[in-house]
């Protein structure tokens, strides 16, 4: 999961009018055989054709991209690991490829890990809305401090983008949400001769893992669903704990910072002061954008840098929170924010100059995973002072106005989905993996999504960052290792330290 703010989930991911190639699905037959050819590395690429729509199989058809990294060891293959890195609205294929190192050792030669990328991503009928240049524009604009004004500017931006949305994938939006990602999933699994499906699933990647076990509760293998997100936490009430999440996340690092870094840090010396030292700074930078010597002489505006900061967030303690600090001493001493402009790239999915689908992709996806509710007033007053009150470093401007307005309000596609607990009654077991101080998706979520499964083991990783799948923490190693490999369910109530 990598949505950060409220006004996101209430809107502000609607943002600009856009032009684009629409994601076409193309015609033929669903299904087939997967046709793998080497890609370098030793990895091997292919394609999976799937029906567009599975009320109609014989329908429009698309093709999912495939990556896998064959097993170290055939003589002990266990068979496939199929992984999702979250979003949604990320790369499968992109994790594999990039992340090979993190599989090494019993996951690499016990298992194919393959990833996939799931509808309307990657190089899947990839959803783009924005060309490089509206995205640039847009992701570095601070909105407008008066909250009217804000408001204004978000509705026309929002059905702006919903419009250039639909003429750029209109046919394709119906069908990205999660019921139809985890009927790939299925038809993957099948395609690779799997009985049942391993399966890896990290962030959004939990959720889709736990569709599928509701789906598919006789086709489940071993799942581990690692950072959980609650699938019946209402979408509101999500956002706001992920704020408070990622305010107590900053408050760390900032007391960390001064306390244990002083000579390298440049929030001051009163510990509890520190995280108001980086939120004003933060949002000094939309009167005062920094320079950064990017090509396209973009600044550092406030927007960008709160996106950089919150990037680091996400990682752990010793290499992103010292990456961090690097980044705001750059920035707060020497006037240069480049540091910080790299992370929001990166958060963003610029890539030299160049936008991946991710965002567009993360914004059709939850549309189609999750109602347009508008909030009463009582709900909009109750979230404005708890936001005020447990994250009021990421809220100082925000007023009612901003709260108002749900997601998806204006999306040419209305969803049936409804937030609900997930049972999957008959299932095989499922490891959840939660992080007590996991600011993207707070603890509490994967206690809530284990309670909720019919037969499902909690492991809990003591410590910071967005899940624990290379961390580096080698009790969480040692027991999903021995879970996937060889189907030893850790002890309920195993606690994993720092």
């Amino acid at each position: 999961m990598r949505r950060l703010a409220v006004a996101a989930v209430l809107g502000a991911v609607l943002l600009a009018g856009c032009s684009g190639s629409p994601g076409t699905p193309a015609p033929g037959r669903p299904d087939g055989p997967i046709h793998w050819t080497s890609c370098g590395s030793g990895l091997q690429c292919g394609k999976l054709r799937v029906p567009l729509d599975y009320a109609h199989p014989d329908g429009d058809s698309l093709q999912l991209a495939l990556i896998r990294e064959p097993a170290r060891d055939r003589a002990t293959r266990v068979g496939s690991l199929i992984v999702n890195p979250g979003g949604p609205g990320e790369s499968g294929v992109a994790m594999v490829k990039d992340s090979t190192a993190q599989f090494d050792g019993p996951l690499h030669d016990h298992f194919d890990i393959v990833g996939f990328d799931p509808r309307g991503t990657g190089d899947s009928s990839p959803i783009h809305c924005l060309t490089d240049q509206q995205r640039d524009a847009q992701d570095q604009q601070d909105d407008p401090a008066d909250p009217t004004a804000r408001a204004a500017k978000r509705a026309q931006q929002a059905k702006d983008y919903a419009a250039a949305c639909e003429r750029a994938a209109g046919s394709l939006l119906p069908f990205v949400g999660t019921r139809n990602t985890a009927r790939d999933m299925d038809a993957l699994r099948q395609a690779l001769g799997d009985p049942k499906l391993d399966y890896l699933g990290i962030s959004y990647g939990t959720y889709l893992g736990a569709l599928y076990a509701e789906q598919f509760p006789q086709n489940t293998g071993r799942l581990v669903l690692d950072g959980a997100v609650d699938p019946a936490a209402d979408r509101l009430d999500a956002s706001v704990q992920q704020q408070i999440g990622f305010e107590k996340s900053l408050e760390r690092f900032a007391t960390d910072c001064v306390t244990n870094h002083h000579d390298e840090c440049p929030l001051g010396d009163d510990p509890a002061a520190a995280g108001e030292q980086a939120a004003a700074f933060l949002d000094g930078l939309r009167d005062k954008p920094l320079s950064t010597g990017d090509p396209g002489r973009r600044k550092l505006t406030s927007t960008l840098g709160w996106t950089g900061t919150l990037l680091f967030l996400y990682g752990d303690q010793d290499t992103a929170w010292r990456q961090l600090r690097e980044a705001l001493f750059t920035a707060m001493k020497l006037g240069d924010g480049s540091a910080l402009l790299s992370a929001a790239d990166a958060y963003n999915g610029r890539q030299n100059g160049h936008y991946t689908a991710s965002d567009d992709a993360q914004t059709a996806i939850s549309c189609a995973d999750a109602p347009s509710v508008t909030p009463s007033p009582d709900q909009v007053q109750k979230v404005l002072a708890e936001l005020k009150q447990q994250a009021p470093l990421l809220n100082r401007d925000t007023a009612a106005a901003d709260l108002t307005t749900p997601a998806c309000a204006d999306w040419p596609y209305r969803t049936t989905e409804q937030p609900h607990t997930v049972r999957a009654q008959g299932s095989a077991p499922i490891l959840v993996i939660g992080t007590t101080d996991d600011p993207a998706t707070p603890y509490q979520q994967a206690v809530n999504l284990a309670k909720g499964f019919a037969d499902a083991t909690l492991l809990t990783r003591q410590g910071e960052g967005h899940a624990a799948f290379g961390s580096g923490n080698s009790c969480v190693d040692r027991a999903l290792d021995a879970y996937l490999v060889s189907g030893t369910m850790p002890a309920q109530g195993t606690s994993c330290p720092r």
